[in-house]
């Protein structure tokens, strides 16, 4: 998985921030599919399929799981995200602009930032624990939240330091960067999940001469759905249907890839979103835990999910590359993202300074394994954080004419500050967190009614704030 995709060269002037994409700018659909495959087949990718295997997943329950949920998010992409991207062509913030209002936004963009600083950061985690196995220091375990040793923090700030200076220097860059290595990128994790079942032939003795031996391989030796190692929930085929639909809800029933679908010819270019989630979020994924199985395989009480020494265990030296580049081109677009989040709220310092200053953050964060180590928990609290908006932009586009309300209302008003969708949002991020911390409801389910709530209490709040404001036209 990854964060969401972005806007291209912002500073070129001409991408139409603040209007509607013309026809003469529209792509087609060859640009989605390359665009989705290279986002979604990332650095956090290493990360995520270890930690299926540490939640104690059955193979049908994986396989099913990841078949059903990745289906789940493309048809959100399609019949939630796209078609508004295609009709409005607005960029995201343009568009809850209109909604509701400025200081609404800021407050959006500080959330959408600091989630974007908490990711790369987990990303850059990523990428150092390749340097962990050339220089031989100790690497952060499983249950980790501090960083456990000096050549950790020198590994991390190093590699932070150099992405946040890419980052810095702009999108040309960081595409430039990222285009030239993800084609590579997508073999090497075929690799690793082809090696991987080689050395578990090997290791186990088992005979494959047909696809009903290697399932057999698959349900009794890597993915056994025993219990989760210590600290972990137990994973069913709900929890990872729900969390392969929801680990990009920010994106696409979150309506952050507005920014990117308003270039498309056609809404049902959405499909292309397919090639990531399932190049990325379902090849890439199991891929990863072939490895991590494997590891737990050879030495049960080495539980470690470090995606260095698991590429090195697999492909050498080529693994290590690929963690490192894998860690880097992810980490690289989000911080520039993260930045352009924070430059919103403070146009007036430049660009650079704001992704440079981004980038330091998001390293001192990669210090701390917590935010790696519990990755599966933090891309579902990401997407809660930020659904709520999603919900609201789909109902003010499709469904609040019906109720006789107006859309677009704060523009309408000339409000910088849309009470109805603030508290839209506040009121369900508060419900959210609270069945949430008192275990009523795991953080993977929550997302799903929270969406219709904020979408309920956005209508009849609209009602009553409407009802008082009248629109300056």
């Amino acid at each position: 998985m990854t964060e969401d995709t972005t806007e291209q060269t912002h500073e070129s002037g001409s991408e139409f921030e603040r209007q509607p994409v013309p026809q003469s700018a529209l792509l087609g659909f060859k640009s989605f599919i390359g665009m989705y495959a290279g986002e979604h087949c990332a650095g956090t990718e290493l990360m995520i399929g270890p930690l299926f295997v540490a939640c104690g997943v059955s193979a049908f329950d994986l396989i099913a799981g990841l078949l059903f949920g990745n289906a789940l998010a493309v048809l959100s992409w399609m019949l939630f995200c796209a078609p508004i991207a295609t009709r409005a062509r607005l960029t995201l913030y343009y568009q809850l602009e209109k909604i509701c209002g400025r200081y609404l936004v800021i407050l959006y963009n500080l959330a959408n930032g600091v989630m974007f600083c908490f990711l790369a950061g987990a990303m850059i985690t990523v990428a150092a624990t390749a340097l962990g196995v050339w220089f031989k220091f100790k690497m952060p375990g499983l249950n980790d939240i501090y960083p456990n040793s000096l050549g950790w923090v020198v590994a991390v700030l190093s590699i932070g330091v150099l992405i946040a200076i890419v980052a810095a220097k702009g999108y040309k860059m960081v595409a430039k960067f990222a285009n030239i290595a993800a084609p590579w990128m997508v073999l090497v994790f075929l690799a690793f999940g082809i090696v991987g079942l080689a050395q578990f032939i090997s290791a186990t003795g088992v005979e494959i001469h047909s696809l009903s031996d290697l399932w057999t391989l698959a349900k009794t030796n890597i993915w056994k759905g025993g219990e989760p190692l210590a600290g972990k929930v137990k994973f069913t085929f709900w929890h990872v249907c729900f969390f392969a639909w929801f680990c990009n809800m920010a994106m696409h029933i979150g309506m952050s890839d507005l920014s990117v679908f308003r270039f498309a010819k056609k809404s049902w270019y959405a499909v292309a979103s397919g090639a990531g989630m399932y190049v990325g979020h379902f090849m890439a994924w199991i891929s990863a835990s072939i490895l991590y199985a494997y590891q737990l395989h050879g030495d049960p009480t080495n539980t470690d999910v470090l995606p260095g020494p698991l590429a090195y265990r697999a492909c050498g030296i080529c693994g290590l590359i690929c963690v490192i580049i894998a860690g880097w081109t992810t980490a690289n677009p989000t911080i520039y993202r993260a930045g352009l989040a924070f430059q919103a709220i403070m146009p007036k310092v430049s660009r650079f300074k704001v992704t440079l200053v981004t980038g330091l953050i998001a390293t001192i964060a990669a210090m701390f394994p917590w935010f790696a180590m519990k990755l599966l928990d933090f891309v579902m609290f990401y997407g809660m954080l930020l659904m709520p908006m999603g919900a609201v932009i789909f109902v003010d586009f499709w469904l609040i004419k019906k109720f006789g309300l107006q859309s677009n209302y704060a523009e309408l008003s000339r409000k910088h500050f849309n009470w109805a969708a603030g508290l839209a949002w506040f009121i369900t991020l508060a419900v959210c967190a609270w069945l949430v911390l008192t275990d009523r409801i795991q953080i993977y389910f929550v997302s799903l009614p929270g969406w219709f709530v904020t979408a309920a209490i956005y209508v009849i709040l609209s009602k009553l704030y409407q009802k008082k404001l009248r629109p300056a036209v």
